[in-house]
């Protein structure tokens, strides 16, 4: 017979209290990442860009053949996201008759794709501070030690609004113009973006994301969106979940 004072009993009466004590600790945090913790950023310009387009092939940043997230971007998405002329990969207009999807490939990845200005993965700042500023990791400390060598914005899904309409997409990418304004990306009280380069956009969103939106501009800077991040439960079925990125 047993006594309950046996070391491997009392091991076991601890590891159940603590795993009560994370479970209520994760719990209301856990409830909250219902997107109801996730602040609004309003009346942000947003650019469009596409993989494949090359709009300075002298900068630094200035090719989606990859992304900050993915160095061979072109290749796993599919190709040019728009129409090939005279060797130039240009964006196209979407309609809703085809779900906005490109009209020469059939997309591998989710053409509703954007970015924000923080890199978690590459650029040594917005890496070294995600686990204080990216509010999933705040409530889930764990995802730093599993995702190490990953990014934890990749893939993260944003619901965009615009003049009554509303479309979802998944971060694919950094920008525009800074990679670690944690400030803007993460923070309350609607701060503007840092960058001060196309008329101080604060996103770029992709072909489909702009003809969802109904942007005036195919390619310009004056269009304006609000946008909050979402967690995948939260995203309606829709376009943007024909083809999910992984």
């Amino acid at each position: 017979m047993f006594s309950f004072r046996a070391p491997w009993v009392i091991g076991l009466l601890a590891l159940v209290v603590a795993a009560t004590t994370v479970l209520t600790t994760i719990g209301p945090a856990q409830a909250k990442d219902r997107g109801t913790r996730y602040p609004w950023h309003t009346n942000i310009v947003a650019t469009t860009f596409w993989v494949g387009e090359i709009f300075d092939a002298n900068a630094a940043d200035g090719s989606q053949m990859l992304s900050t997230y993915d160095d061979n971007w072109f290749r796993s998405y599919g190709g040019c996201d728009g129409r090939v002329v005279r060797g130039d990969c240009r964006t196209e207009r979407r309609t809703a008759a085809n779900d906005y999807f490109p009209t020469a490939i059939t997309p591998r990845e989710n053409p509703f794709y954007l970015d924000l200005p923080y890199d978690d993965l590459n650029d040594k700042i917005g890496r070294a501070r995600r686990s204080k500023v990216i509010p999933w990791i705040r409530a889930r400390p764990w995802l730093t030690l599993a995702r190490r060598g990953d990014s934890v914005m990749k893939n993260r899904w944003v619901k965009i609004t615009r003049k009554g309409r509303t479309c979802y997409g998944q971060i694919q990418d950094a920008g525009p113009g800074t990679y670690h304004d944690a400030k803007y990306v993460f923070g309350r009280g609607n701060h503007r973006p840092a960058n001060k380069r196309y008329n101080n956009a604060g996103m770029d969103v992709s072909p489909a994301l702009n003809g969802c939106l109904r942007f005036a501009e195919l390619d310009g800077q004056n269009d304006r969106v609000s946008w909050r991040f979402v967690d995948a439960v939260d995203v309606p079925p829709g376009p943007w979940t024909r083809v999910v990125t992984r």
